[in-house]
């Protein structure tokens, strides 16, 4: 039997043509083997975050159902921001063409070298709960509360809704 998990992924992009890479991400997120979709987030245009002078983000949320398990379910994400022409970062919180953020998995609390699930920066950031909350209001994020509740809990200035 094929144990079916439901995952939702981070999107953002700060350089080229954004909304298109964004999209273009959550498409082929929707793509993957062994993944049914089922919810998109809307475009936000968000201030960047962290001490690195950048232009705005473009970010969304996905969330969908697979079976792959979580370390393969990252090597795809990884594989797409490839595909998509991003290049290792050179400065941390950096600009970036393209970020995808596997944010939770299932119930699953994972810490390797690899992967921390849930995303070790959900519970704090406005631009990653906002679009998650249009998707998964009730999404109980293991070991830190439901989206809903984090995203009140956070600043959300500057943010604005796209689409």
């Amino acid at each position: 039997m094929t144990l079916w998990r439901p995952a939702y992924v981070g999107v953002g992009s700060n350089l080229g043509d954004s909304r298109a890479l964004v999209t273009a991400a959550i498409n082929c997120v929707e793509g993957l083997p062994s993944t049914r979709h089922l919810a998109r987030a809307p475009l936000y245009r968000t201030p960047p975050f962290g001490p690195v002078a950048q232009p705005d983000f473009i970010n969304s949320a996905a969330g969908f159902l697979t079976s792959l398990e979580a370390h393969a379910l990252l090597a795809e994400l990884r594989a797409i921001e490839r595909a998509l022409g991003r290049e290792p970062a050179r400065v941390r919180w950096g600009p970036r063409l393209i970020d995808l953020d596997l944010l939770v998995f299932g119930s699953e609390r994972i810490a390797d070298e690899t992967l921390t699930l849930p995303h070790p920066g959900i519970a704090g950031r406005g631009f990653v709960l906002l679009p998650l909350a249009v998707i998964a209001p009730h999404l109980v994020v293991p070991g830190v509360g439901a989206v809903a509740e984090l995203q009140r809990q956070v600043a959300t200035g500057g943010i604005e809704r796209l689409t």
